[in-house]
């Protein structure tokens, strides 16, 4: 962030120019050791380790071995460390094979951002919708998912709505599988809370005659995930192709 060649724009909101290394933080009497790199870092880990309901300044500051006001001479509020801990979360984007067609292109794209999320899943229960993602990595991602659709018919527009919904719906399915699927996001609001299979209960449910379609499913093996197979994942790609089946029929029209 601080090694960006970005030039300073002081209309900007704090936070872009920190996430671009425009703003010098802690110019203000720094403190020897802290720097914003480190305060981003801390935060990461404790949101990573302990939850993201545990991420605070005063926690971030414990961590560090730093008063908490020593934090606020290089980030102004909690919501502008959140700013920056989700940029640098998303990392950088995937690199697109060579040759590929948009739509293996794009879905390439929605595959590494939705990895990358379930890699992350406290980043999902972030307060991230205040504001559009602005900072380096997210506007990377951007502009290859941008660079998925440039041979196709589709004008500029019309690419940055298809390429803003797909990472909408991505995001969607990961918070629906980091909730549905797996344990909870965050660490401690797994405790006491019980969990069963789904497909057993409700199979039981249906046993008795009442709800013929949903019996048919059951039966069918609905619920039957193949070996080796992750259901949430296989459930995430299911329904990515359908979504991009839609996005063809766009590309289809335009051309």
């Amino acid at each position: 962030m601080e090694d960006s060649e970005v030039v300073s724009d002081p209309d900007l909101p704090r936070s872009v120019r920190l996430a671009w290394g425009m703003e010098k933080a802690g110019a203000r009497g720094p403190k020897r050791g802290l720097s914003l790199e480190r305060i981003v870092d801390s935060a990461v880990e404790v949101a990573e380790e302990e939850g993201v309901g545990a991420l605070s300044m005063a926690r971030v500051a414990k961590r560090l071995g730093f008063t908490t006001m020593s934090l606020y001479r290089y980030v102004a509020s909690k919501d502008e460390l959140i700013d920056l801990i989700s940029d640098r979360v998303i990392g950088p984007p995937p690199v697109v094979p060579a040759g590929s067609s948009w739509r293996t292109g794009l879905r390439h794209w929605a595959r590494a951002e939705y990895d990358q999320l379930m890699r992350h899943r406290w980043w999902l229960q972030l307060a991230v919708g205040s504001s559009p993602p602005t900072g380096p990595n997210n506007i990377a991602w951007l502009d290859v998912g941008l660079g998925t659709l440039a041979d196709t018919p589709l004008s500029p527009a019309l690419r940055f709505q298809v390429v803003l919904n797909t990472s909408l719906f991505v995001i969607g399915r990961a918070r629906f599988a980091a909730d549905f699927f797996a344990a909870s996001v965050d660490p401690a609001a797994e405790r006491g809370v019980a969990r069963y299979d789904y497909g057993f209960v409700i199979g039981r449910l249906v046993a008795g005659g009442d709800f013929p379609h949903l019996a048919a499913t059951l039966s069918d093996g609905a619920f039957d995930a193949d070996e080796g197979v992750e259901w949430s994942d296989a459930d995430f790609l299911f329904a990515l192709d359908l979504f991009l089946d839609g996005v063809e029929k766009l590309v289809d029209r335009s051309s």
